[in-house]
């Protein structure tokens, strides 16, 4: 019974190892039916990360016709407003767009910033007034203390800035609420006066 039950494993590995006549490649006169593979499904393309800017709301790309990285438009509703404190870094208003500026330093749009009174708003819906709690709950950014208002008042900027992505940055106030929302590209969007 020993020595049966030790050849075992021998014969199994031989018919193994054998090829039966059915796995056998046809004849040259044979016919071979092979079964189409079913259609795959056509590949499905992720969401935009950025939907592109409308004239009610702010993207990091901008917002209406105001691009990040571009110049203003020609014939575009934005243009300067009172003096200018520099010739490099100029402010930009637009009376289509009340409670919104723009920055603009060597010819291009460098933030797009909204504050509370205006009616643009992200795509997910936040604007100037919404609470801390819903910033963070589609903007998990970091936080950091604000230059001029005391705690609960911060800067929430996202993650990516630092490396010249356009980004978001929020402003929350004393109240717990946003007072302004920036799209930009650092260092511009960290600005904490206008164009400084």
């Amino acid at each position: 019974m020993k020595q049966s039950l030790s050849l075992l494993p021998l014969a199994f590995l031989a018919a193994c190892s054998s090829q039966s006549s059915s796995d056998a490649e046809p004849a040259a006169d044979e016919t071979v039916s092979v079964t189409p593979a079913p259609p795959m499904a056509p590949e499905k393309t992720a969401p935009a990360s950025d939907p592109a800017p409308s004239a009610t709301t702010l993207t990091p790309a901008g917002l209406g016709d105001l691009r990040i990285g571009q110049a203003v438009p020609a014939g575009s509703s934005w243009s300067e407003k009172g003096a200018q404190a520099s010739d490099v870094c100029r402010v930009l208003s637009s009376p289509d767009y009340p409670d919104t500026y723009a920055i603009v330093e060597e010819g291009e749009v460098r933030r797009i910033s909204i504050s509370k009174g205006s009616k643009v708003r992200l795509p997910e819906g936040i604007g100037p007034g919404a609470t801390e709690a819903a910033v963070k709950k589609h903007f998990p950014y970091p936080a950091t203390p604000h230059k001029y208002v005391d705690a609960p008042g911060k800067y929430l900027t996202a993650p990516d800035a630092a490396d010249g992505t356009p980004a978001l940055r929020f402003e929350i106030g004393s109240d717990g609420t946003v007072s302004q929302i920036h799209a930009g590209t650092m260092p511009v969007l960290g600005y904490v006066e206008a164009c400084s």
